[in-house]
């Protein structure tokens, strides 16, 4: 682990967490799970500065990238390995649609959160929502929550709890 592992035994008393931190914080609660928010002193904006800060694989980093479908304008979110790039024509072709690339206003508005923090939970409107199945293989995973230092570890099985999204083949 890195020397920013959120595991290590802190002397320090944690301070507390940023708005944003703290809405998926609580919104992590109410699923009941007990996961812990963590905000780093750096931003963590790419999936390679996420995973060289909590010391894990690249894959092993949960990117979440928000589409806007052309046609009916519904918010379409795909939660995938930081080592992937998404086949947006399948996405496409699953949804039945076109998409596009969100703008920040439009991720800022329906997510609730800035593009660099968003997390797979504690959205605003609701998305059609697609998992990659690559996450699947990894024992734990990091996700970002809610702010560009903010993250935290799930497993597969709370990804896909809380993101109730479709698991496929996203590349």
């Amino acid at each position: 682990m890195s020397a920013h592992d959120p595991d290590a035994p802190s002397e320090a008393a944690p301070r507390a967490l940023s708005a944003s931190a703290q809405k998926v914080q609580d919104a992590l609660r109410a699923q009941g799970l007990n996961l812990r928010v963590i905000e780093l002193a750096v931003p963590v904006r790419t999936a390679a500065d996420a995973a060289r800060e909590v010391g894990c694989e690249v894959a092993q980093i949960v990117k979440s990238l928000i589409f806007r479908a052309s046609r009916t304008d519904r918010g379409v979110l795909v939660l995938t390995s930081g080592v992937n790039r998404v086949n947006e024509s399948r996405i496409a072709e699953m949804l039945g649609e076109p998409i596009e690339r969100a703008n920040p206003e439009f991720v800022r508005e329906r997510t609730g959160f800035a593009i660099g923090g968003v997390p797979p939970v504690a959205h605003v409107t609701p998305f059609v929502i697609f998992i990659d199945e690559d996450l699947l293989g990894h024992e734990s995973l990091w996700a970002a929550a809610g702010h560009p230092n903010s993250l935290f570890r799930l497993s597969p099985a709370d990804l896909t709890r809380l993101a109730s999204g479709t698991v496929t083949k996203v590349t």
